[in-house]
């Protein structure tokens, strides 16, 4: 095992493999998308949908294993439609999960916004993408303030006539526990967002099969961790993780298993560390 955490390096290799030389609760945020079932096949070979539990559960064990008791693991996950219907690979992967140890504490909705229209015989194309957040305790590191959003319109229409029941705590009706007071935002110029995070595709970068916007890991970052907390995206691909959790002032680890893509992604933070010398 490692005496100390390889901070700040993008290791080629198969995560399994290489975070069992890692200590327990070293990691503050793991985010990353795995290559999908069948997907990416010119790249990382593919996984048939039956097996991909079975493939990733061994891996999700060392994530458990390294993720502090106050960290977070956001994993970026679709299932797809075989044979003519949606695979429940995800959700046997959730189940299998839980089971594992994990908190399934809460799902965002990655909406594609710049999506294309498109169709299929029996389904219209997808336009969003799961991300899912695991824990390890039920307190976990959370900076809410950090990824406030502007009021917005409704504001000015739905808190200029407030009834009664806005000026106070209004309990579901569906006894969820859950509960608002409408009157509590008058006045304020910042919210909080919902768990639906609209976010473009990531168009520029040919160079690697499946890259999403540095907005993605941008968001969670901020959201789950501070300066010098430490990030790792075990599937780390051309390294957009790794270049964000840098520019945020957060130490990374990005693992991956093609070392075109390792070479690619250190090229990258090589290339933005010169950058910012000359400036």
């Amino acid at each position: 095992m490692r005496l100390t955490i390889p901070k700040n390096e993008i290791i080629c290799g198969d995560c399994l493999d290489v975070l069992m030389d890692f200590p327990d609760n070293c990691v503050d945020l793991i985010v990353t998308s795995p290559p999908y079932t069948d997907r990416r096949n010119h790249t990382y070979g593919g996984i048939h949908p039956d097996k991909y539990v079975d493939w990733f559960l061994p891996r999700a064990a060392q994530f458990l294993r390294v993720l502090r008791p106050t960290g977070t693991f956001i994993l970026n996950i679709k299932e797809r439609a075989f044979n003519g219907e949606r695979h429940t690979y995800v959700l046997e992967l959730i189940l299998e999960m839980r089971k594992q140890g994990w908190l399934w504490t809460e799902e965002f909705v990655w909406h594609k916004k710049n999506c294309y229209p498109g169709k299929w015989p029996n389904r219209f194309r997808d336009a969003w993408e799961r991300c899912l957040q695991f824990n390890k305790d039920k307190k976990f590191n959370m900076y809410q303030e950090a990824v406030m959003v502007p009021v917005g319109d409704w504001a000015e229409r739905r808190l200029k006539n407030l009834s009664e029941t806005d000026k106070i705590r209004d309990e579901s009706r569906a006894e969820s526990g859950f509960g608002k007071n409408i009157s509590n935002w008058i006045g304020r110029d910042m919210v909080y967002p919902t768990n639906v995070l609209h976010m473009a595709t990531e168009c520029a970068n040919r160079n690697h099969s499946a890259t999403f916007p540095s907005t993605l890991p941008e968001w969670f970052i901020k959201l789950f961790t501070v300066e010098n907390d430490l990030v790792l995206d075990p599937f780390v691909g051309s390294g957009t993780t790794a270049i964000v959790a840098k520019r945020m002032g957060r130490h990374y680890i990005g693992i991956d298993t093609k070392e075109e893509y390792c070479e690619m992604a250190r090229n990258e933070l090589r290339n933005r560390a010169y950058q910012e010398v000359l400036l």
